[in-house]
C-alpha cells in the first residue's frame, strides 16, 4: 500500500512539474519533500504554494493561459477553503489569513495560527455590495458603501443573525471588507460565502507585503497564494471606521486611507465624527 501511495505521489508531482511550466504557477520545493516526508499525506495535500504570474492590479483581458491560471489557482483555493483550511491571500494592502467565516473549526484555526487573542474581532470579505447586507444591518446608504468599496476600507456595522454566531460571539459588530483586488474579489464570488479575513503574520509582528515575509507560516496553511509584493509599502492595513451608529462615524484604525475616506463620509455624506475621537 505504502508503495503504492508513492507512486501516486511521483505520477502527482510529474504532472504538477509539467502543468507549473505550462501554466506558469509555481509549486515551492519545501512543499514537495514535506509531502514525500509523509506517506500520510496521500489522503490529505496539506500545504500548496501558488505563484500568481498576473500583476495584483492587472485590468487588462487575460490571454486563455492567463485565464488557465487563475482558473486553477482560485478552483484549488475554494476547495481549501470548502474542506475547513485556511489559506494566505494578497489583498490590496497586504497578505491575509483566510477561511469561510461560517466555519467554526476554521475561525478557531486561523486564531491558533496566528497565536492571537480570543478577544481580538476578525473581519469578513465579500465580492459584492448586496453581499453585505445578507450579513450586516446597513444604516447608511448604497452609495457610501460604493464610494469605499471595493477599497483598502473596513466598515464595522452591525451585524445580521446570518452570520456565525462563534465569529466574534463578544461583540454585536463585524467589520466587512471588499478588497479592490480581481483575485480576492473572485474568490468570494466562487465561495459564495463570507470569508474570514486578518493580517499573514504572528499576532504583535510586522503585517506582510510579501509572501515570503510569512513563510513561517505556510506548513499551517492549506494553499499560499503569491501574488508577487504588493504594491503598498506602507503596511497600515486597511482604513477602519465604525458606521453603526446612524449620521456618524468613528476611526478605529487610520489605516493607508485616513484622508480620503474622511472626506467622502464627511464632504460627501455629512457625516459627523463620533466625540470619543475627537
Amino acid at each position: 500500500m505504502k508503495a503504492c501511495c508513492l507512486w501516486l505521489l511521483m505520477v502527482f508531482f510529474s504532472f504538477i512539474r509539467s502543468a507549473s511550466t505550462r501554466f506558469g504557477f509555481h509549486v515551492h520545493s519545501y512543499t514537495v519533500n514535506r509531502w514525500f516526508k509523509s506517506v500520510s499525506m496521500c489522503k490529505e495535500l496539506k500545504t500548496r504554494g501558488v505563484r500568481l504570474t498576473l500583476p495584483a492590479q492587472s485590468s487588462v483581458d487575460l490571454s486563455s493561459q492567463q485565464q488557465q491560471e487563475w482558473t486553477e489557482i482560485l478552483r484549488a483555493t475554494v476547495t481549501a477553503l470548502k474542506d475547513g483550511q485556511v489559506v494566505a491571500v494578497p489583498t490590496d494592502t497586504i497578505y491575509g489569513l483566510a477561511c469561510v467565516a461560517q466555519d467554526s473549526a476554521a475561525v478557531r484555526r486561523v486564531y491558533d495560527i496566528k497565536g492571537r487573542n480570543g478577544d481580538k474581532p476578525l473581519a469578513i470579505c465579500v465580492g459584492e455590495i448586496q453581499d453585505i447586507y445578507r450579513f450586516c444591518s446597513v444604516s447608511v446608504k448604497e452609495e457610501l458603501l460604493r464610494d469605499l468599496l471595493p477599497g483598502p476600507v473596513t466598515l464595522v456595522l452591525e451585524r445580521s443573525s446570518t452570520l456565525n454566531g462563534d465569529l466574534n460571539p463578544f461583540t454585536k459588530l463585524i467589520g466587512v471588507r471588499i478588497p479592490d483586488h480581481p483575485f480576492m474579489r473572485r474568490l468570494c464570488q466562487m465561495c459564495g460565502e463570507p470569508l474570514a479575513l486578518t493580517s499573514a503574520n504572528v499576532s504583535t509582528q510586522a503585517s506582510t507585503v510579501a509572501a515570503s515575509e510569512f513563510e513561517d507560516l505556510w506548513p499551517s496553511l492549506a494553499v499560499v497564494v503569491d501574488g508577487g509584493p504588493i504594491g503598498d509599502k506602507s503596511r497600515l492595513g486597511s482604513t477602519v471606521v465604525d458606521l453603526s451608529v446612524c449620521g456618524r462615524y468613528r476611526i478605529i484604525r487610520p489605516g493607508c486611507a485616513l484622508s480620503a475616506t474622511v472626506q467622502v463620509l464627511e464632504g460627501k455624506y455629512g457625516l459627523l465624527e463620533d466625540p470619543v475621537n475627537q
